[in-house]
């Protein structure tokens, strides 16, 4: 009976946790980047993880310090150190290994997470909606946005849970949903998002020549940034010149 109340003083706690997770970049600062966050996120865990003052003092103190990776991955970073932190009740897990255990995994999934999510995932919606809104499909742009909206709670309910039941051993799994080749793929799929926006606004009637030279030239700039020979920057202020003079002489 006793065993049965404390699990679901646990489970309430960890759903506390979990809607905590959300505001994460809410106390960002220049010292501990996003550690106030998540500290404040794993706080009802910790409490009712140790009955002892002192032990949850100590464990307090182990998430107030630098700490920053991708708002997406929050949830499943909470959780998983909250089950690190069972794990050290027991004795199961040595606490000198913490630190950096939380850097190296934050870090990681930081890196995955700017690459997938934010260099990948949330430049096609923005992209797929401009097209459709383009194409005058405004409620199929709107229901791809609900679409995308849910389906990152979905994943954020989902992480959470495996990080909560599975503890560590849920980021080996994760190593084998091979996201990074995923986000590269998206990304070749945003090229064609571009290409197609670009059709799009071109003047009509379409003139073949200068519809396969402009986008030959996109190409080109492409590789040419791609390789390191030209900064991004340079290559912005090029097209946006180039269009403006093509707006001049028509």
């Amino acid at each position: 009976m006793e065993k049965s109340k404390q699990n679901r003083r646990l489970g309430l706690a960890f759903v506390r946790c979990f809607l905590r997770s959300y505001f994460v970049g809410a106390g960002f600062n220049t010292r501990g980047l996003q550690n106030i966050g998540f500290s404040y996120a794993m706080q009802p865990g910790l409490e009712a993880i140790y009955d002892d003052h002192t032990e949850l003092v100590k464990a307090r103190k182990r998430y107030v310090k630098h700490y920053n990776s991708h708002p997406f991955w929050a949830p499943l970073l909470v959780a998983v150190f909250l089950s690190v932190e069972l794990k050290i009740k027991e004795g199961l897990f040595p606490v000198q290994l913490l630190d950096k255990l939380k850097n190296t995994t934050s870090y990681t999934l930081s890196a995955i997470g700017d690459s997938v999510f934010a260099g990948s995932g949330l430049i096609f919606w923005a992209l797929a909606t401009v097209n459709l809104l383009l194409a005058g499909h405004h409620k199929q742009a709107m229901l791809l946005g609900v679409v995308m909206f849910c389906g990152l709670q979905i994943f954020k309910g989902f992480t959470f849970w495996s990080g909560i039941n599975k503890g560590l051993g849920f980021l080996d799994e994760l190593k084998k949903w091979d996201l990074i080749n995923w986000g590269e793929r998206l990304k070749y799929a945003n090229g064609f998002l571009v290409l197609l926006i670009w059709f799009q606004l071109w003047p009509r009637p379409l003139n073949g020549f200068e519809w396969y030279g402009g986008t030959a030239a996109l190409g080109v700039f492409g590789w040419l940034v791609a390789t390191g020979k030209i900064a991004r920057e340079i290559v912005a202020v090029l097209v946006v010149g180039i269009g403006l003079l093509t707006i001049y002489l028509l």
